[in-house]
């Protein structure tokens, strides 16, 4: 049965709504201001609120801020009177999902709640899908029975159900991400939020608030509250991933955050306590970024408490088998085929292959292949084809493609990159550097990454 709460200082309001819910199958409780109010959705956490825009003491907008403050999913609809629908509008601005005017007629009323019950029920089960659809590519991701996935996996066995921080080191593709949510999904926490956060996909000068929020009117534009992302993993994990990418100003002010275990939003003087695991991850030597400048010293050694090295692919080609057929049966799900398994030849190729994009190239290539495939077994010629288009790719033939991608239809280097190798990524902002004469800024706003990422890879990829 699903729970309503009723705030409203009206009595006989609260009865007739009580009525009139309690016949359509809903679990009533009602309140008349709106302390008590923010009371009960803490306690009882309801599936809807009704609330009354005039309230004493702390009026309905007040209430409506706070509740989404405490939960910013929470579903709200405003009772107003005529005279205060600008106000209701303003409120489904602030996160409220709809409003009622008072008289209201009750098919009225019902229908409005039926449909925000079923929009959050079906808002659940397309997040409980994604959360499955989610779990089932992680697992498949680290499957292996090589010595060095082996290793890695007793690792994250014996690490993750401690609060120690952990730095995951690996290129790009070998599954940073797949291995850090693991360690969240075995841990104590695993009941709690798992936030993860790319380093190097924010501008330097919205870093703060996207770690650490904001309250309304602390700067031009901030006109509501907003939770950061330290504040939305409390309890849980948060991952910072390509940590090295992070401003100075930003990573000092990380590590006063991990040692004092408090934050701010900006513009407020309040304390928020918080208790999080942190996991970071880079493809870069963290000792070298230090030695380097590009990283502090008392950072990496607040977060050094645990150290991952995650293989290539290459390093693990007992691995290629198992997962080529994993991914070979998820893109036959995908794609609505019935590919049975590959020839020895297929399979001979795939060995043998370099695979620089690692195991996330792995995947494209079987998904590619599954696609073209024209018989129940993936043949040789089909994986040479991948493999020729590959080679085009890494040879500059199709740097065209994917340049038109970025500069035409607004692609980010981070959506190319992850169909590429690292050379093929290093053509691409070649490119795009000579068409801006080496204005790194303007490079950066055209790849749509920040300077900090773009000056990085420039350094990596040795440009």
């Amino acid at each position: 049965m699903e729970k309503i709460l009723v705030i409203d200082d009206n009595k006989n309001m609260q009865l007739i709504l009580k009525n009139i819910l309690t016949d359509e199958g809903y679990d009533i409780e009602t309140v008349g201001n709106g302390k008590g109010g923010l009371k009960l959705v803490k306690e009882l956490k309801p599936d809807l609120v009704l609330l009354d825009i005039r309230l004493p003491q702390m009026n309905g907008m007040e209430v409506l801020q706070k509740i989404m403050e405490f939960d910013e999913d929470s579903l709200v609809i405003m009772i107003t009177a005529f005279g205060d629908i600008k106000t209701a509008v303003q409120a489904m601005k602030l996160g409220a999902y709809d409003y009622v005017t008072k008289p209201f007629v009750n098919d009225d009323l019902t229908i409005t709640i039926k449909k925000a019950l079923k929009t959050r029920s079906l808002s659940r089960e397309v997040e409980c899908l994604r959360k499955k659809l989610k779990e089932k590519t992680e697992n498949v991701q680290i499957t292996g029975e090589s010595l060095q996935i082996k290793r890695i996996l007793k690792q994250v066995k014996l690490i993750a159900p401690t609060d120690m921080s952990v730095i995951i080191q690996g290129k790009s593709g070998t599954g940073k991400e797949v291995i850090a949510n693991m360690i969240h999904r075995k841990s104590n926490r695993n009941d709690k939020p798992f936030i993860p956060i790319d380093c190097g996909a924010i501008p330097d000068t919205l870093v703060e608030s996207e770690l650490f929020g904001y309250e309304k009117g602390a700067f031009t534009g901030a006109n509501s509250i907003k939770k950061g992302k330290f504040e939305a993993a409390n309890e849980g994990t948060l991952f910072l991933d390509e940590i090295t990418n992070l401003p100075a100003a930003a990573q000092a002010k990380l590590l006063r955050v991990l040692q004092e275990k408090k934050i701010h939003r900006i513009g407020s003087a309040s304390v928020i306590n918080i208790d999080i695991r942190i996991i970071v991850a880079t493809n870069l030597d963290l000792i070298e970024a230090v030695s380097d400048g590009r990283f502090r010293d008392d950072l990496f050694h607040r977060l050094n408490e645990f150290k991952l090295v995650l293989p290539l692919l290459s390093e693990r080609k007992d691995d290629i088998p198992i997962l080529a057929d994993e991914f070979r049966q998820s893109a036959n799900e995908d794609l609505g085929k019935n590919i049975r398994d590959f020839s020895p030849e297929a399979m001979k190729l795939l060995l043998s292959y370099s695979w620089p994009g690692n195991v996330r190239e792995l995947k494209h290539v079987i998904k590619r292949a599954v696609l073209l495939e024209e018989s129940e077994i993936i043949s040789e010629e089909v994986i040479k084809l991948e493999m020729a288009t590959k080679q085009q790719s890494e040879n500059g033939v199709d740097v065209d493609e994917y340049y038109q991608m970025i500069i035409d239809e607004g692609y980010s280097l981070s959506e190319i990159t992850s169909q590429v190798s690292n050379k093929m990524e290093k053509e691409i902002i070649k490119r795009i550097l000579m068409d801006v004469r080496y204005n790194k800024s303007k490079a950066a706003r055209i790849l749509n990454i920040d300077r900090n990422t773009l000056y990085s890879k420039i350094k990596n990829l040795d440009i």
